[in-house]
């Protein structure tokens, strides 16, 4: 009998359990000690604590999340996206306790996770890199003399890292000692390694990445692309599916060459081959052995379940899809809604959420991880849910996404809705020539504060009013003021 343990938590956590869910496969999450009560707690089979809040003594214990899912009697692992999903010693751990680890093979892992040895591996099959350097002298003075090589700017990145984590500008010889530094102290930190490499870094550019899938016989296919260009601090914040920055024939180049690579190494379940596109030419930026988090937009244009493709693939039990059958049909986008003060340079909001709501329609999509009650803490990301829409074109999913964001809503912390709207908003987004600078350029500290107008202020005041008119029979007998008059205001 199979079972699933979870070693992950949040979003992820819930979509993983929905998915084993109809598959009809009970789960076990192995969580933190101030993870208990949260939604995925809440809804998993079975829970296992694996140690306090601090993740370098839970989420990113190779130990103890075996010791828990063999407790639990699971037989299969899900690592999620971040944490130990790239991990090769884990996905080898799991195999050593007996257990299925849900994704690659520990040695593909190993090959293309570290972001180094898949550099070389995609040279080999003739696909460009961006110009760095990736060897094993990692002493300040021999990064420094070779960040001068490539040419102001250049971009330090931890070699297993990932969502932004451990990577560094450097603009110039007098500041690269100690951004350096500080990558090689940030990826020692989140991923346990501080083996860092240089790449000139491209301003202006385009983030695309494919998602490719490979079954147990090594053969694989691609699903298309995803647009990944708006980011802050190298953290994606609006992904869409298809890319309305290639042409077919760029396309189909760069989709050979991701399948070219993951054929290569032998690639089993879900994986994303990253690019930068500028000037007409794309070149190989890293692979991530693991689910993306926006792997939501890519289902919707396609009509596939890509965590359920992965359950099934590692349990010998998929027939992958023919290529042919991959035809991608309308436009994704998916915005990550962050608690945050968009008002404030995007500083996190923490609190108890007083409530929620999630408007329904068609076309529209939510993976959350919280509920009313449940506290955004301190201790991780500060993500509350993906929202996720599809329309039969670019425009009309933008609209789409607009109304679904003024629709929703969150009480208790402040969140971004703001902040994605005066992006989906702007011109270079809607015409979809944004490049990676896009956030920096016009949004480097998140939105100005406005002054409220008269009409704000009036309404404010009547609703302070009315709360305040029956606060205490709300408070005694359950009353709740949205059943009063100034909701209709």
């Amino acid at each position: 009998m199979a079972k699933l343990a979870i070693a992950n938590r949040g979003e992820v956590a819930v979509r993983i359990i929905l998915a084993a869910q109809e598959l009809g496969i009970p789960t076990v999450l192995l969580h933190s000690e101030v993870d208990v009560g949260t939604r995925a707690w809440r809804m998993a089979d079975e829970k296992v604590c694996i140690g306090p809040a601090t993740t370098a003594e839970s989420y990113l214990r190779i130990d103890r999340n075996i010791e828990g899912a063999l407790a639990a009697g699971a037989t299969m692992v899900h690592p999620g996206f971040g944490f130990l999903s790239e991990n090769a010693d884990f996905a080898q751990a799991c195999i050593d306790a007996g257990l299925i680890f849900i994704g690659p093979k520990p040695e593909t892992i190993r090959a293309l996770g570290d972001k180094i040895s898949a550099k070389q591996l995609i040279e080999k099959a003739n696909v460009p890199t961006v110009p760095g350097y990736a060897g094993s002298d990692q002493s300040l003075e021999t990064l420094v003399a070779h960040a001068q090589r490539i040419g102001f700017p250049v971009i330090v990145k931890a070699a297993a890292g990932g969502g932004g984590r451990g990577m560094k500008v450097i603009r110039s010889k007098a500041e690269a000692p100690e951004l350096i530094a500080s990558a090689q102290r940030e990826g020692k930190a989140a991923f346990g390694s501080e083996i860092v490499f240089l790449e000139k870094y491209l301003d202006h550019a385009k983030h695309i990445e494919f998602q490719v899938f490979g079954d147990f016989t090594g053969r694989c296919v691609h699903l298309f692309e995803r647009e990944c260009t708006v980011q802050r601090r190298h953290q994606k914040i609006v992904e869409e599916s298809l890319s309305p920055s290639l042409t077919p024939e760029l396309r189909a180049q760069m989709a050979a060459a991701a399948v070219g690579l993951a054929e290569k190494a032998g690639y089993q379940g879900a994986g994303t081959v990253e690019f930068l596109v500028q000037d007409g030419e794309f070149y190989f930026l890293e692979m991530n052995t693991r689910l993306q988090v926006e792997h939501p937009v890519t289902e919707m244009v396609l009509g596939v379940d890509l965590v359920k493709a992965q359950i099934l693939t590692a349990m010998k039990a998929f027939r992958i899809w023919k290529q042919s059958e991959l035809t991608p049909r309308g436009h994704s986008i998916e915005c990550r809604l962050y608690a945050e003060d968009s008002y404030n340079r995007g500083l996190p909001s923490t609190g108890e959420l007083l409530g929620m709501h999630w408007p329904e329609g068609p076309g529209r999509r939510y993976e959350v991880g919280f509920e009313a009650g449940d506290e955004v803490t301190a201790y991780y990301d500060p993500m509350i849910a993906k929202v996720i829409v599809w329309d039969e074109d670019r425009p009309r999913a933008i609209r789409k996404m607009l109304r679904t964001l003024d629709d929703c809503v969150v009480f208790g912390v402040k969140t971004n809705i703001p902040y994605l709207k005066a992006i989906l908003t702007h011109k270079d987004f809607l015409d979809g020539s944004m490049t990676t600078q896009f956030i920096s350029q016009y949004f480097p500290e998140g939105l100005e504060a406005q002054e409220p107008t008269e009409e704000m202020a009036a309404f404010a005041a009547g609703a302070l009013k009315s709360v305040s008119s029956v606060g205490a029979v709300s408070s005694a007998a359950g009353v709740s003021p949205w059943t009063q008059g100034w909701r209709f205001v």
